[in-house]
C-alpha cells in the first residue's frame, strides 16, 4: 500500500536559500516567497517549476439530511448544478476558464440517474457512482463498510488518472445540497468538538435553521459516539460518499507526492480525515481560502494551514482554490525568474 513521504527537505533547503538571494529586499515577497519555497518542496526542483498543469475535480452527491432542514436549497439543485458544471456555466467554470484548470465532475452519490444526457458523457460522469444519496447521519450512518471503502478507492484511482496525465497541481471541489452537515460533523469528530462549534450557515441559513442545523450535528455526533475517533469509521458514519471519495483523492495525491490546493469547508474537512488517516498528508496540502464557515477555520489551524485568500466566499465548487491558483503560479515565477543579487 502507498505511503505518505515528506515533500523535499533538499529542495525546500535550496529554494528558502535563493528566495534569501534574490534580487529583492529580505521578506519582501512575504508569503508568496513561503509559498513558492512549499512548491519547490513538492516538486523536488529548486526553483520550481512552472505549474502548468492544474486540474479541479468536483465530487457530487447528495446527503439525507438535506431532507431535514439543514439547508435553504432544496435537493434537486445539486444535479441541476451538475448538468451546469457540464455545460461550463457554474461559477468555478468561469474561473477555471479565466486560469486556465480543467474540470471534470463525477457523480459519486447523486439522487439522479441522470438519463437526459449522451450515453458518453453520461458513462462518464457516473462511472465512479457509489450509490443515490447518502443516509441521514442524525438517524443512520452514511454509508455501508463496503461503500465507504469502494468511496475512497474511487476517489484515490481519480487522482491517480489525472496525475498519470500530467497533472502538477490537483484541487477538490464539491457539489451536494446539504453538504456542510456531514463535513462539519466530520471535522467535528476530527477535532474533538461540539456541534455548536463546527455548525455554520451553509448556503446561507437563518437563526432557526442553523439552530437546528446544531441540533443534528449533535445528534450525528451522538449517535457514532466512540466511532468518531476512527477516520475511517467518521466518514462511514458521517460523511458521504461524495467526500470519502473527495478524501481518497486528497489521500491518493499526498501518497503520490502531487501538491493540492484546498478549497472549502468539504475539502478541508476531507483532508483533515486524510491527515488523520496518514499522518503527513497535510504538508501536501497548501489552503486557497478561508471560508465563512467555522469549521473550516478551526480544520485549517489543526493542520497548520493558513488559507492565501479571504475573500468571504462560500460558493463551494472548488471555486476558492480555482480563485488562488495564479498566486502559486506566480510564486513559483517569483522564484524561478527573478534575478539574483550576485548576478547584478
Amino acid at each position: 500500500m502507498p505511503y505518505v513521504s515528506a515533500p523535499s527537505d533538499i529542495a525546500r533547503h535550496h529554494a528558502a536559500r535563493r528566495l534569501a538571494a534574490l534580487a529583492t529586499p529580505s521578506g519582501a515577497l512575504g508569503r508568496l516567497g513561503q509559498l513558492g519555497v512549499w512548491i519547490a518542496s513538492c516538486q523536488g526542483y529548486a526553483p520550481p517549476k512552472p505549474v502548468d498543469d492544474v486540474r479541479l475535480v468536483i465530487f457530487a452527491g447528495d446527503h439525507g439530511v438535506s431532507a431535514h432542514g439543514v439547508s435553504a436549497f432544496p435537493r434537486a439543485i445539486t444535479g441541476a448544478m451538475v448538468r451546469t458544471f457540464l455545460d461550463g456555466r457554474a461559477g468555478v467554470s468561469a474561473l477555471a476558464k479565466a486560469h486556465d484548470v480543467s474540470v471534470r465532475v463525477l457523480d459519486v452519490g447523486v439522487d439522479d440517474d441522470f438519463d437526459d444526457l449522451d450515453a458518453d458523457t453520461r458513462a462518464a460522469l457516473t462511472a465512479h457512482k457509489v450509490r443515490r444519496s447518502s443516509g441521514a447521519i442524525h438517524l443512520q450512518d452514511a454509508l455501508t463498510s463496503e461503500e465507504t471503502q469502494v468511496a475512497l478507492q474511487a476517489g484515490a484511482a481519480v487522482a491517480r488518472e489525472e496525475i498519470r496525465t500530467g497533472a502538477q497541481l490537483l484541487i477538490s471541489g464539491d457539489m451536494g445540497i446539504g453538504n456542510t452537515t456531514p463535513a462539519a460533523a466530520m471535522v467535528a469528530a476530527g477535532l474533538g468538538l461540539p456541534a455548536d462549534e463546527v455548525a455554520g450557515r451553509g448556503t446561507g441559513i437563518a437563526d432557526a435553521a442553523l439552530r437546528h442545523k446544531v441540533a443534528v450535528i449533535a445528534a450525528a455526533l451522538e449517535r457514532a459516539g466512540a466511532r468518531a475517533d476512527d477516520p475511517f469509521e467518521t466518514l462511514q458514519a458521517l460523511g458521504s460518499a461524495d467526500l470519502a471519495a473527495a478524501t481518497g483523492f486528497l489521500l491518493a495525491a499526498a501518497q503520490d507526492g502531487v501538491p493540492v490546493l484546498l478549497d472549502g469547508l468539504m475539502s478541508v474537512a476531507c483532508a483533515l480525515t486524510a491527515e488523520r488517516m496518514e499522518a503527513g498528508a497535510a504538508a501536501w496540502y497548501a489552503a486557497g481560502h478561508r471560508s465563512t464557515e467555522p469549521a473550516q477555520s478551526l480544520a485549517l489551524t489543526k493542520m497548520g494551514l493558513e488559507p492565501l485568500l479571504d475573500l468571504g466566499m462560500r460558493l463551494g465548487e472548488g471555486s476558492g482554490a480555482v480563485a488562488a491558483v495564479p498566486l502559486v503560479r506566480g510564486a513559483a515565477a517569483l522564484l524561478r525568474d527573478v534575478a539574483l543579487i550576485a548576478d547584478l
